[in-house]
């Protein structure tokens, strides 16, 4: 019995010298209460959290001005700027359409105005003499005239949209809709550290 206790005293005083050392060798002193700053405290007791979420992509401001006057000086480019290229035919295609009715309907145009000049100027060798009367003539020029313009007029409406088009493109892509952005509620409970009360309830999260 005597040399278990003497054991059990040198297992103790070998164990109070180790402690001791390593609390000499680490430096380390007892924590100290931290100071609590008050508007973070008072933010926690109405229970209001913020989370930071890592922004994952650097925003390039002039995108868009870059991708808008792609699309002004060759329509479409904008939209391969913006790595949307199934809207390149797209567009070539709309604007393509719009000039080629233009062309053709202004073609005709000049074709009966040409004819029908001649005929109020007394000439019988136009093209159309012998098929088309002078009144179906007449109205044959303002059709095509109105088709013409009218064809100018959505031809310039579809490349001022192309331009649009990129530009908004672009600000889109770069527009945060990462799953981290969010507004919930969450249950609540953290402890005061200087007066061990705790505080309770529902948080609002909010991550940007």
């Amino acid at each position: 019995m005597n040399k278990n206790l003497l054991f059990l005293f040198f297992a103790l005083l070998f164990l109070h010298i180790g402690l001791s050392q390593e609390k000499e060798e680490t430096g380390k002193e007892e924590p100290q209460p931290q100071e609590v700053d008050s508007l973070a405290q008072n933010m926690e007791g109405e229970g209001i959290t913020f989370e930071e979420v890592t922004k994952r992509e650097s925003v390039n401001p002039l995108a868009p001005s870059k991708a808008a006057f792609y699309s002004a000086v060759l329509p479409g480019l904008g939209q391969i700027y913006n790595k949307r290229y199934w809207k390149a035919p797209i567009v070539w295609g709309a604007i393509g359409t719009g000039i080629y009715v233009y062309s053709y309907n202004n073609t005709e145009y000049k074709r009966a105005r040409n004819a029908f000049k001649r005929r109020l100027a007394g000439f019988t060798d136009d093209e159309f003499f012998g098929r088309i009367s002078d009144e179906a003539l007449e109205g044959a020029q303002e059709n095509t005239q109105r088709d013409r313009d009218l064809a100018l007029v959505i031809t310039i409406a579809l490349y001022a949209f192309n331009i649009i088009d990129a530009n908004v493109d672009a600000h889109l892509k770069q527009y945060n809709v990462d799953d981290n952005l969010a507004v919930d509620f969450q249950p609540y409970i953290d402890v005061n550290p200087v007066t061990n009360q705790p505080n309770y309830g529902m948080a609002l999260v909010v991550k940007f």
